[in-house]
């Protein structure tokens, strides 16, 4: 067995070897040709600045959903078709209002964004603010001293992690999770320190959950500067009371739809390589980052092969999600369809952190992949892309995992993401040209090169 799996691996090394001049060739050309000629910006601009916001269940989530159709299709793509999903419907309201205190009688209005997900509050809820900044301390308050009280959970990013994203997964859980474990404690709300290391008035949104059990609790993120400004007057004893005004709300689930294009591959058309990002974005900004880039860089791997003739081997097959932002029903509703039809995926690749210099690539998929894919990179090293490692690949293609298919995420600098991210920030003045069609050119690569040289997998290792 193990020498059967050296052959196989040294049969696609010695390959790649091979033709490894013909191959940095074709990638000149597929990156001057998405530097000077391809339309991933001005797609971007035109979702960004035609539809705008586009939370799913949204009037908005239905002109983006027409307006990919419509643009794959003017793509000349082979066959272009909607794939109906059920959605949650939730709408941020007219009002939000986060106004606290001080022992002098002056209010503080600080700047919020209710957490997507979240029920209103009915009227005004108003009491006494207990400061959280970590699970322990949650506990050990404990009901007595939380019950009727409102949580403002204060744990920032870590800014000696190098990667943000690490930063970010260190600390959401307070988002995602604060309200149902606060409310345990007899919590009357929840306020959330937003997720980012820039120290600004901008508030950040994103999702939250509730347990079914549980009763439901207002919730809502604030800036880091009021964050830091409410911190220091609870330490100062300053702080009298604090009022919370939200007339969000859950309205029923609605259809939507998943918006595929394909080109038919010439040699092995039922096996599928995928590339995709997610429509849908929050209700502030324009989701141009997040993730306006990933759909339309996706868009462009398959307008590259076909401006450029070439001719895939194997069926390419672009994904625009919806519902990743507040439920990946999307992602999983594909999932599942690609296992009732029995549809084989070589290979699934998200772009889903923003439009930044690309950096390399993170790999979920087995020890051969990984290290095939490997041996694509000196291919890269002349655009500066150096990261080929084992990790995450993203929300919507992680329901595809099925320890044969590989899976894998673009990685972009990460430095800047989170200024943006879930927040009015996000819109299409803050992607740079250069860096989205960097990105565009990298997938496109790599793409071309799984393509034309496949991939090992263990259902073929078994055989």
């Amino acid at each position: 067995m193990i020498k059967y799996l050296l052959k196989i691996f040294l049969f696609f090394t010695c390959s790649c070897f091979f033709s490894q001049k013909t191959d940095s060739i074709k990638i000149r050309k597929i990156y001057d040709y998405n530097l000077t000629s391809g339309n991933c910006y001005k797609n971007l601009r035109s979702l960004c600045k035609d539809v705008g916001h586009r939370l799913s269940g949204s009037n908005s989530a239905q002109k983006a959903v027409e307006w990919a159709n419509l643009i794959m299709n003017k793509t000349d793509l082979d066959t272009v078709y909607l794939q109906q999903i059920t959605v949650p419907h939730w709408v941020r309201g007219a009002t939000e209002s986060v106004i606290w205190e001080d022992e002098k009688g002056k209010a503080h209005q600080l700047n919020c964004s209710a957490l997507g997900g979240s029920v209103g509050t009915n009227g005004t809820i108003k009491g006494n603010v207990i400061e959280i900044n970590n699970w322990n301390q949650l506990e050990s308050f404990g009901e007595k001293n939380i019950t009727g009280k409102i949580v403002f959970f204060n744990r920032p990013m870590n800014p000696t992690y190098i990667s943000t994203g690490m930063a970010y997964g260190n600390c959401v859980d307070q988002r995602h999770n604060g309200a149902s474990r606060a409310v345990e404690y007899g919590a009357l709300a929840v306020l959330v320190r937003s997720m980012t290391l820039k120290f600004d008035k901008n508030p950040h949104t994103g999702s939250m959950s509730y347990l079914d059990s549980n009763k439901r609790i207002p919730a809502a993120a604030i800036s880091t500067v009021d964050a830091h400004n409410l911190s220091q007057a609870l330490k100062n004893n300053n702080v009298k009371s604090l009022s919370l005004q939200l007339s969000c709300k859950q309205l029923p689930d609605t259809v939507s739809y998943n918006v595929i294009g394909e080109i038919k591959g010439s040699e092995f058309p039922s096996e599928i390589i995928l590339v995709g990002g997610h429509l849908d974005s929050w209700d502030i900004g324009e989701g141009a980052h997040d993730d306006g880039a990933g759909v339309v860089q996706s868009l462009q791997v398959l307008e590259t092969f076909k401006r450029m003739n070439i001719s895939p081997k194997r069926t390419l097959r672009c994904v625009m999600y919806m519902n990743e932002e507040n439920g990946n029903r999307g992602g999983i509703h594909y999932a599942n369809n690609v296992k009732k039809k029995g549809e084989k995926h070589l290979f699934a690749l998200e772009s889903d952190r923003g439009g930044f210099t690309p950096r390399g690539f993170s790999i979920d998929g087995t020890k051969l992949q990984l290290d095939y894919l490997k041996t694509f990179k000196k291919l890269f090293e002349p655009y500066q892309l150096h990261l080929f490692s084992k990790g995450y690949s993203g929300v919507d293609i992680g329901p595809l995992k099925n320890g044969e298919l590989c899976l894998v995420g673009l990685v972009p600098d990460s430095q800047r993401y989170f200024d943006f991210h879930h927040s009015k920030e996000d819109v299409f003045e803050n992607v740079h040209k250069r860096e989205l069609e960097l990105g565009a050119a990298a997938i496109t690569s790599i793409v071309y090169l799984t393509d034309k040289y496949g991939l090992p997998s263990s259902r073929k290792l078994k055989k």
